[in-house]
């Protein structure tokens, strides 16, 4: 069905290398050419990607130098950018503009969970997509999803037309009652759909492992441990793509040795990985994948990701450094305790994290001398 899609690894553009607050187009055209040269040819962005700035990157570094057939391009509908019907069209073509294409390979209905599925079946939108698809403007159509497989179940059944479905997907969540990683790829092959998968290294929290964790892949040799993440989630029966976040060039380098030439994990490095997941869950990390979908509308101005990523390091690694960087996080944000639990950051979680209770526990570890 999708045979212009060249190789099984896809450029994400959530997290491209940035220079003062802004995209570093320079590094990004590099690594967009180093990626088209090495075979591959999957883009994938959407409208809130690094506040907008994602879009226009891939105007500037990829749609702008590259012929149009050498790339494919995936961007969403996001639901922080309508509320009725009639918005969905105008932001559309808002997105073609900044994008710079007449048409998207996909359109995905981004960040499907129970609530975001009712806003769009009342919107229309997956009606709107299907008309826009049939007008040309985009080829295939599908969606992106974070929540129960049961929902997932339901989607596919009242929409046949979904052609491929995004999942989030790694080892660490495989197996996890809330992610469900497992069984939504389950349904995606019940219903005969490809699955893209994003987060293979949850956000990156699977290239920088525990010390025990890592000395278990260290064993096997000198691959990275990103490696690793990224080769389960290829591995996985039903799985077309797996997208990384494309934050250097030192990355897509790496990521590229891998996956030029696929080979699914051996029954070792299966082994490892399954050790490596042992560890993490005695650990009990923040599993958060810094989405930062959940910044966009705190009235405080916390920046929820980074103080995780405080509160992991302390924990995952004992960084003794967590609490320096926890104060300097705050010279742009409010800290921990300045939540007042609004919970707008709750309802858009694609985790589904009890982030104003976590955010308690951080206040806990790391302002004990101001309480």
């Amino acid at each position: 069905m999708f045979d212009t899609i060249k190789g099984r690894l896809g450029f994400g553009c959530m997290r491209l290398p940035m220079n003062g607050g802004e995209v570093d187009c320079a590094e990004t055209c590099r690594m967009v050419d180093a990626f088209l040269n090495a075979g591959f040819n999957y883009f994938d962005t959407a409208h809130g990607y690094l506040d907008g700035k994602s879009e226009i990157a891939l105007r500037e570094c990829l749609t702008s130098r590259h012929p149009r057939e050498s790339y494919i391009l995936t961007d969403k509908l996001t639901t922080n950018y309508f509320n009725t019907q009639e918005e969905i069209r105008p932001l559309f073509e808002k997105q073609l503009e900044a994008c710079g294409v007449d048409y998207f390979d996909f359109y995905l209905m981004h960040s499907q969970d129970k609530n975001i599925y009712a806003k769009f079946k009342a919107c229309r939108a997956y009606e709107t997509a299907l008309e826009l698809k049939a007008e040309g403007k985009i080829r295939h159509f599908g969606l992106s999803f974070h929540d129960q497989a049961d929902l997932l179940d339901t989607i596919l059944t009242e929409y046949p037309q979904v052609e491929v479905v995004q999942i989030q997907l790694n080892y660490v969540d495989f197996n996890d009652p809330a992610v469900q990683s497992a069984k939504c790829l389950g349904v995606c092959r019940k219903h005969g759909k490809p699955a893209i998968v994003m987060e293979p290294v949850k956000g990156g929290s699977l290239a920088k492992l525990p010390e025990e964790a890592q000395k278990v892949f260290d064993s096997l040799g000198d691959a990275s441990s990103a490696s690793y993440a990224i080769r389960f989630a290829a591995s996985q029966p039903g799985v077309m793509m797996t997208l990384s976040g494309m934050g250097s060039m030192e990355m897509l380098e790496d990521n590229i040795s891998y996956m030029k030439d696929f080979h699914p994990l051996t029954e070792q490095e299966t082994e490892a990985v399954e050790k490596v997941c042992a560890i993490f869950r005695s650990i009990g990390a923040i599993p958060c994948t810094a989405c930062r979908y959940c910044t966009a509308d705190c009235p405080k101005q916390i920046d929820i990701p980074a103080l995780f990523a405080c509160m992991n390091a302390k924990k995952l690694f004992n960084d003794w450094n967590s609490a320096f960087y926890y104060e300097q996080m705050l010279s742009s944000g409010g800290k921990a305790s300045d939540c007042i639990k609004c919970g707008k950051c709750e309802k858009i979680c694609p985790q589904h994290l009890p982030i104003r209770k976590l955010l308690e526990d951080v206040a806990e570890t790391f302002e004990k001398k101001e309480a």
